[in-house]
């Protein structure tokens, strides 16, 4: 009987150390932040997360403002924007991390994770990007342009994908990123 109480025991213990440990593609990434420091992805396990490719030179480099706003109403729902400073595009994002971090905080005050500065296309691009814009994940195709936006859901699927013209608090955006966060 002893034994039997033990096995039990040691597969329960098994088995919930199996569960904690399964973490969804998308997050099973070690990234480098903007100070520096590597952020383990599989933190935001069970949050929304919004991955934008950010530059501080560019028509769009104003959503920086809706980004933070939409970040401080829905993180306490779980929602995760990530900044991606890049500069593949038309050179809009040329600062060192120290730059673009000093910017972000000068103008916008943000307060949302930011990345180091990284490629977001080709072989050179980040291990994140590679995984958004991989046809298996059914939102193919190389970023086109600056403030693109990738929608992770709680479950490390990617929900939707938005053009850089696509306003952070344009109601279909909205629409998604509120479906996001209610879907449990």
């Amino acid at each position: 009987m002893t034994r039997l109480i033990a096995f039990a025991v040691c597969a329960l213990f098994v088995s919930s150390c199996a569960t904690a440990v399964e973490v969804p593609e998308s997050l099973n990434l070690k990234v480098k932040a903007i100070d520096g420091k590597e952020i383990d992805l599989s933190q935001y396990k069970g949050k929304v997360l919004l991955f934008v490719n950010v530059a501080s030179e560019c028509g769009y480099t104003g959503q920086y403002a809706a980004l933070q706003k939409l970040y401080a109403a829905h993180k306490d729902e779980g929602l995760v924007v990530v900044g991606v400073p890049s500069n593949e595009f038309g050179g809009q994002e040329p600062g060192k991390d120290a730059e673009i971090a000093k910017f972000c905080d000068t103008n916008y005050k943000v307060t949302f994770p930011l990345l180091a500065k990284t490629e977001v296309n080709g072989a050179d691009a980040s291990p994140i990007y590679r995984y958004l814009t991989a046809k298996q994940n059914g939102h193919a195709g190389e970023v086109k342009w600056n403030f693109e936006k990738f929608l992770v859901g709680r479950d490390g699927k990617i929900v939707s994908r938005f053009k850089s013209d696509v306003e952070p608090d344009n109601a279909e955006f909205m629409k998604a990123v509120k479906a996001a966060i209610e879907k449990k």
